[in-house]
């Protein structure tokens, strides 16, 4: 009985494989390798958006954002806006009319009226909003949040890139 080359036996022993015989990494490796890929991910994601924002000229979804500050008053509200703008932390603010808030505090339910500040900045600059509007807030605990903005005019969105520096 005839057989092609690769079927005799004895090319079985002799022939060598094109690819390296895998064998274990140390213990410990691969899940470092992998803890540095999943920490490392968000960082060059980020520079990826960042190079092809360059790049298109588009917006990145997250770069800028709204945060919300409430105030007591409208001459409290118009300061801190004048303050954040002075800082340049925002590029706008505005200064919405007072409304009706319910609340709990310290187990209690609370009903006062405000003015809500919304604050049009980069989303770098809120850490430093933040930091900056409890230094001069009235409030014992002032409410600020921010929501990242997803989209939008992108002609307004530049100008709010423009107006606050990054650093």
């Amino acid at each position: 009985m005839l057989r092609e080359p690769w079927q005799h036996p004895s090319n079985h022993a002799q022939r060598k494989s094109r690819f390296p015989k895998c064998t274990a990494s140390p213990p410990g490796v691969l899940p470092e390798v992998l803890g540095l890929l999943v920490l490392t991910y968000p960082l060059l994601w980020g520079l990826a958006l960042q190079l092809h924002s360059a790049v298109t000229g588009s917006y990145v979804p997250g770069t800028d954002s709204i945060a919300f500050v409430s105030c007591l008053n409208e001459q409290i509200a118009r300061d801190i806006a004048r303050a954040i703008m002075d800082k340049r932390l925002a590029a706008y603010v505005n200064i919405l009319p007072q409304s009706s808030a319910l609340y709990f505090w310290k187990g209690e339910l609370e009903e006062s009226t405000e003015i809500l500040l919304l604050v049009k900045t980069r989303t770098s600059k809120i850490g430093e909003l933040s930091n900056y509007v409890r230094s001069i807030h009235p409030f014992e605990m002032p409410e600020i949040i921010s929501l990242p903005i997803d989209q939008g005019n992108p002609v307004y969105l530049k100008w709010i890139e423009e107006n606050v520096p990054r650093h």
